[in-house]
């Protein structure tokens, strides 16, 4: 996907947890509280998504949004020089945040942009949901709205899930966007109340909220179709093939179990993000949830 640089001062990101330099592989160049790519960290790790989320919510409630530890001091645009993963992920907030600003204006919802935290292995903390390590994968904190990833997961997307390119990290960070924009919107908010209410739905209503956040990463690539490369569309596809909850399941040598399914199979992920790429329209992507 041709992302020209863009003027990334006005965007908010940092660096931490790996120190001050985000190294870079070799490709080129409208959340909720439990929002964390759980599936792969269980399937892939073998951290448990349940207790994860769990982790995430309670320490969500007692953190102070104020509290920030282990940040670097450089400057964004620094961050966003020190390496092409970072150069990429700069390129693709800016991106983002230029997408989907002027719909929350058509739509009379006030818009705030996200932070972007990047690091590399080990572990981070967050303004407002508590510590993560490497093993939770990229992740989106509500409290906080920032949308954190360990660039070394996508060196685990390329060699292990066969799932490399540009396009196929794009394609994190745009899912990672989607949930801010449910939080944005509060439909994040209604569907945490929903699951505290019915337990029983809590897994069911989180594939919902992983699809739809596909579903938006593929309207953000739909309305900026221009700069779309031939390819791309495959990585994307095979990104969300490899981390379907029935594929990672079958990888790790399990029985498909969709009583455990966190972010759908497959096919609804590479459905999902379609629906959006095709359409380019937001509205397509409530069919996820209706809460009447």
């Amino acid at each position: 996907m041709r992302l020209n640089p863009f003027d990334t001062s006005k965007i908010r990101v940092r660096s931490s947890g790996g120190g001050s330099r985000i190294p870079g592989g070799r490709g080129g160049g409208i959340g909720c509280g439990t929002i964390i790519i759980a599936a792969i960290a269980y399937f892939a790790f073998g951290a448990d998504p349940l207790q994860t989320i769990g982790v995430i919510e309670d320490v969500q409630q007692s953190v102070p949004a104020s509290q920030s530890q282990g940040q670097s001091q450089l400057s964004e645009q620094e961050v966003c020089n020190s390496g092409p993963y970072a150069q990429e992920a700069c390129n693709a907030l800016t991106s983002l945040n230029q997408t989907w600003q002027p719909e929350f204006a058509r739509a009379g919802i006030r818009f705030q942009d996200p932070f972007l935290d990047l690091y590399r292995g080990g572990s981070v903390t967050t303004q407002g949901c508590g510590s993560a390590t490497s093993a939770a994968g990229p992740f989106y904190c509500p409290a906080d709205m920032g949308i954190y990833i360990d660039t070394s997961f996508y060196d685990t997307m390329a060699r292990r899930m066969g799932a490399g390119g540009d396009f196929a990290r794009y394609y994190v960070i745009a899912h990672e966007y989607g949930h801010h924009i449910q939080n944005l919107t509060g439909l994040a908010a209604q569907v945490r109340s929903a699951q505290q209410q019915d337990r029983s739905r809590a897994n069911a209503l989180q594939v919902r909220m992983e699809l739809q956040a596909d579903c938006y990463a593929g309207v953000w690539a739909g309305k900026n179709r221009n700069l779309i490369e031939p390819g791309d569309m495959e990585e994307g596809l095979r990104a969300a093939s490899a981390i379907g909850d029935d594929t990672l399941q079958r990888s790790a040598g399990q029985r498909v179990n969709p009583e455990n399914f966190t972010h759908g199979t497959s096919a609804q992920r590479m459905e999902a993000l379609k629906r959006g790429l095709q359409s380019a329209d937001d509205a397509q992507c409530d069919v996820y949830f209706d809460f009447g």
